[in-house]
């Protein structure tokens, strides 16, 4: 390991170079000053909203190819005015996890391992026991001849990762079918 002169220390190099505050030049080392940071590498800037809660936090997302190398917060959002939560600040975690599923995964009824289904198989499958379900536990009227219209049998319990308007829509969609019981994680 090289020696270091004194004449390298921090508050020399504040003195002598003028920065006597320590907010500049002084302050930096070559290794710091040869730093770039991951936004220079970005191809476009894509304007996005934060999936995290009900706030709608502006973000920024860094996007390198196809793959997102950086999310920050938007200066120009109205709502968070460039500033980021822990969870915001990490969003860039989600989209780039190792450990992320890429296909429709199910795993039977007294099964014991999971299998890939395509898309459309997937969606027939919910769709079916969505429909049976509704239709097997619906409730026209109650005693009295008083219309319920209602299903106890479906109920929804939303993510925290779905915007605003994916909310709304899966909160329309279940009480159009009858659905009493819906919820949605960041309530809970």
């Amino acid at each position: 390991m090289a020696r270091r002169s004194f004449l390298q220390w921090p508050v020399l190099r504040q003195f002598r170079s003028g920065d006597v505050l320590g907010r500049g030049p002084a302050v930096t080392s070559p290794h710091t000053r040869a730093l770039e940071p991951r936004t220079a590498t970005a191809d476009r800037v894509v304007q996005s909203i934060c999936p995290y809660c009900a706030v709608g936090c502006g973000q920024k997302v860094y996007v390198s190819g196809e793959k997102v190398v950086q999310i920050e917060g938007d200066a120009d959002s109205p709502i968070s005015r460039g500033r980021l939560c822990p969870k915001g600040s990490a969003s860039e975690q989600l989209v780039n996890a190792p450990g992320r599923q890429y296909q429709v995964r199910y795993r039977p009824p007294h099964g014991t391992q999971w299998q890939s289904l395509d898309r459309d198989t997937a969606i027939d499958m919910i769709a079916d026991r969505f429909l049976e379900t509704r239709r097997r536990t619906w409730q026209d009227t109650d005693e009295s001849g008083s219309p319920l219209r209602r299903t106890w049998g479906v109920a929804s319990l939303g993510g925290a990762t779905l915007d605003n308007e994916e909310n709304y829509l899966i909160k329309k969609l279940f009480t159009a079918a009858g659905a009493v019981q819906i919820e949605n994680q960041a309530r809970i």
